[in-house]
């Protein structure tokens, strides 16, 4: 029945509608106040991240996500894109839907207090088509409502394994890595550190531990994530991985493997340097590491 309405409240308003302006492909920042009633806004956005903001809403706001042509480019595509959403702590006067072949899915209603920061991630196939469908909820004072939210887009996380959106969800975060998916995280992962544990930190709002690291050697990041700070010869960083996950501080060298979430460093695989040197060097031996790394 929710399908339905809101379906009828988009035709109902098709005559309306209103093109965002399109110089701005990334981002978007709009008002309710320049809409007519019941009618609907058209986005789209063609970045691979970005953020949206609608203060004062009223009516509704489509907004079409558009993976520009070079994601798909290289070799046969992606066989899937997926892109996260993550609402600001302000989040207010609107309730997001996920559109996908004509059905609508709630990913975020609106808040009745402070909400958390809470990422929702979703995939679809190069042949489907999305939207983000924003309807304002009825309020007499939207003065001091403002629906705003930051957004990922990749088509990197669609590996054979699928790592990243699984250890990105709180059912998967905490599952040990197995020797495949070790390997091949070397290979997908934006960042591969070398390093120990100086402190685990837990947020009890965010549900987020802060994992802090000493880097001994950086084999890889896409960001800079781990560098110099102040005297310390090592480079320096922060992980975070779900508080659920029971992380605490201990001794050991590590290879710390993830990938870069809203500007955060995520943990994916975490094994002990000497069991990863152990396993890298059996591939090695067999002709079964999908890529190289120089062990030390």
């Amino acid at each position: 029945m929710l399908n339905f309405l809101l379906w009828i409240f988009l035709l109902g308003t098709l005559n309306s509608v209103h093109c965002g302006p399109l110089e701005n492909q990334c981002n978007w920042k709009g008002s309710g106040l320049s809409l007519e009633p019941r009618s609907v806004e058209q986005v789209l956005l063609h970045c691979t991240e970005g953020t949206v903001e609608w203060m004062y809403p009223t009516g509704a706001l489509r907004i079409s996500l558009v993976p520009r042509q070079p994601m798909a480019s290289t070799g046969s595509g992606p066989s899937r894109f997926t892109a996260c959403i993550k609402p600001a702590a302000t989040f207010r006067g609107a309730q997001l839907y996920l559109e996908r072949e004509g059905m609508l899915k709630l990913l975020l209603s609106e808040p009745r207090s402070s909400p958390r920061s809470r990422v929702h991630c979703f995939s679809w196939h190069p042949h489907q088509r999305v939207a983000l469908f924003l309807q304002a909820t009825p309020h007499q004072d939207i003065s001091r409502r403002i629906a705003s939210f930051r957004y990922e887009l990749r088509s990197d996380w669609d590996g054979q394994l699928a790592l990243p959106l699984n250890k990105l969800s709180m059912e998967g975060a905490c599952r040990p890595c197995n020797d495949t998916e070790i390997l091949m995280a070397v290979c997908t992962s934006d960042f591969v550190v070398r390093g120990n544990i100086r402190t685990v930190l837990n947020d009890e709002d965010m549900q987020e531990s802060v994992i802090a690291i000493s880097a001994t050697r950086v084999y890889r990041q896409k960001f800079t994530l781990f560098q110099h700070r102040e005297h310390s010869v090592k480079s320096l960083g922060n992980i975070k991985t779900p508080i659920s996950c029971g992380v605490r501080p201990g001794p050991g060298s590590f290879l710390f493997m993830g990938w870069v979430h809203f500007g955060d460093a995520w943990l994916g695989c975490a094994p002990r340097y000497k069991d990863f040197k152990r396993l890298y060097e059996t591939a090695m031996e067999i002709h079964q590491n999908p890529c190289e790394i120089a062990l030390d």
